[in-house]
């Protein structure tokens, strides 16, 4: 603190001013107190002006004393003044709940990965900062490159580059595609016990606001029956959810065909050489089946009743010959008792190929037929209605379609032409409630037991939360980008992004929605109070302090001082 003076053309005024830093680090100053005018001064303490000057300076050394008092103590009084404007452009909110996604992201060390990226290459730009930023904005504020640019620019730690840095850095990215998802996940198990001895596939598809084809990005079938092309991901992700591996493939080709590739890049790249492969039927072909028996890999595989041969088909769909699962003893499952109505039964019996000895297993579960003859039900009637009123499509585009039970005849039972008539095909919901409660499982495990192999099938729901979480609260679609770098270093941000929610999702030990989780990280914020430091605007709570404990660092203090927030930021990357 010193003392400062200004005059005017009726009188000279006396002053505390206080020296800061800021957060750019330039040195300014600021009224702290006002002590009077000379005239008052000296009327005041019956002196002149170099006494009234002494006793201004033994003020400043006292409110000196009294501020660092405060400070060793934590108290913070800071002034504020009625009658002073803000300044102009000068921005005091700042957002910080991707301190919890750096915490992650710096421990996956993403920061090493672009340093041995930049080492590789010529380029001035921090490709580290820029990718961090696009995967924080990914999950907090999802948004085209350029709006996530803006969105970063009110983090705690604004960016450093410029916004024609990060076209740049994308291609870079899209080169170095493979080398970060290996190196992540080597490092993801210095985070958490990964459970890749079962690994998940599946795909899924992403449309494109454009007319026509071009590239990878073809005209297929989408998720969103939309009239757009699209692009196809493949995704490997482990038995607790964690995302493993992706890769992308035209929007016209078979996915069956996308598997091999990118199991290869897991065998070859990562080093992984022993898992279970479990898969949905529409990516259980024979050859991948084929592929998964090889070395020390197995498969564990959804098969389509419906798609079996007559004979093994009629056996699935026969009442006699189920077991309970729970404790293997055989039971009618045409006459259960109460406590059996929530059970779920089996039978089993091997399935021989051309090329494979497999075991097929079928599941009848009482309360899942229940739940299919209540749907099949409402379609009927809504079929029905159909009939009377004539207004049905005349295309069927999903298996679900209640236009599936409608019949047309267009001729006599002599065999005449005769005028279109509609009717209701009871002989095709009859055959279809043939099928009510009934699941069936493939796998080359001839040994294990049943319960852990459909525990296994069953753990398949976690991919489908993958790609809901990235189309609905990432906002991965539709894909704005235009270059074929470009939209696949999109895919590796939108990659990345869930790889890090889902391991924070993990150490949250399942306790709070994805909802809940991404609502408090975006509700994380703070105000920046004179230049000395922040005051949080989010109310403290479990959530809060789960956070904060699991990542190693604490904001829910009533004010942090700038060089605290300073020590934060730091601890956030493990420094």
């Amino acid at each position: 603190m010193r003392v400062t003076t200004t005059k005017s053309k009726n009188a000279e005024s006396f002053y505390i001013t206080h020296s800061y830093t800021k957060n750019n680090g330039t040195t300014t100053s600021r009224i702290y107190k006002k002590l009077g005018t000379l005239a008052e001064l000296s009327k005041l303490l019956n002196t002149d002006r170099d006494g009234v000057m002494l006793w201004a300076r033994e003020q400043a050394r006292i409110e000196t004393e009294k501020y660092k008092n405060e400070r060793d103590c934590k108290t913070v009084l800071i002034p504020f003044h009625a009658d002073r404007p803000l300044d102009y452009g000068k921005e005091v909110f700042h957002e910080g709940g991707y301190l919890f996604l750096q915490s992650i992201y710096y421990q996956l060390r993403l920061d090493r990965i672009c340093r041995k990226i930049r080492d590789r290459n010529s380029f001035e730009y921090d490709i580290n900062a820029i990718l961090s930023d696009l995967v924080y904005t990914r999950i907090l504020e999802p948004s085209s490159k350029r709006s996530s640019y803006k969105a970063a620019k009110k983090f705690l730690e604004a960016p450093s580059y410029e916004l024609h840095d990060v076209y740049r850095a994308l291609s870079v990215l899209a080169d170095n595609c493979d080398l970060i998802q290996s190196e992540v996940y080597k490092n993801s198990n210095f985070i958490l016990k990964r459970n890749d001895n079962i690994l998940y596939y599946d795909c899924t598809n992403y449309y494109f606001e454009i007319g026509q084809e071009c590239g990878d990005r073809k005209y297929g079938k989408g998720k969103e029956h939309r009239p757009n092309p699209i692009i196809q991901m493949g995704l490997f992700i482990d038995g607790d959810g964690i995302p493993l591996a992706f890769s992308l493939f035209p929007g016209n080709q078979n996915e069956q065909t996308s598997l091999k590739p990118l199991e290869q890049k897991v065998l070859q790249d990562f080093g992984h050489q022993k898992f279970i492969y479990c898969s949905d039927a529409g990516l259980a072909s024979e050859g991948n089946r084929v592929f998964n028996h090889m070395g020390e890999r197995a498969f564990i595989v959804t098969q389509s009743i419906k798609t079996l041969k007559k004979e093994e088909k009629e056996w699935a769909l026969n009442q006699s010959g189920f077991r309970r699962v729970s404790d293997n003893k055989p039971v009618d499952i045409e006459n259960l008792s109460d406590e059996d109505k929530n059970g779920l039964f089996y039978k089993e019996e091997p399935y021989t190929t051309a090329k494979l000895h497999q075991r097929l297993i079928v599941t009848y579960s009482p309360k899942y037929a229940a739940y299919q003859k209540s749907i099949r039900e409402a379609q009927v009637e809504r079929a029905s209605r159909m009939v009377d009123s004539g207004k049905f499509k005349k295309e069927r585009r999903n298996p679900n379609d209640p236009a599936r039970f409608v019949g047309k005849m267009a001729v006599t039972s002599e065999g005449e032409k005769a005028s279109i008539r509609y009717y209701l095909d009871e002989d095709k919901i009859e055959e279809e409630a043939r099928y009510d409660g009934r699941y069936a499982v493939c796998t080359d495990l001839l040994d294990d037991p049943v319960g852990d192999i459909l525990k296994v099938s069953e753990g398949r729901w976690q991919i489908e939360e993958c790609f809901r979480i990235m189309k609905a609260d990432f906002t991965a679609r539709p894909v704005f980008a235009s270059l074929e770098e470009h939209i696949k270093a999109h895919f590796l941000t939108c990659f990345l992004a869930l790889l890090i929610y889902r391991i924070l999702e993990s150490k949250l030990e399942g306790k709070y929605t994805c909802e809940e989780i991404l609502s408090k990280l975006k509700d994380i914020n703070f105000v920046d109070i004179q230049e000395q430091g922040f005051m949080p605007l989010y109310a403290r709570d479990k959530l809060t302090d789960t956070l904060h404990e699991i990542c190693g660092f604490r904001t829910d203090y009533e004010f942090i001082p700038k060089s605290k927030m300073k020590k934060i930021q730091k601890e956030s990357k493990g420094r």
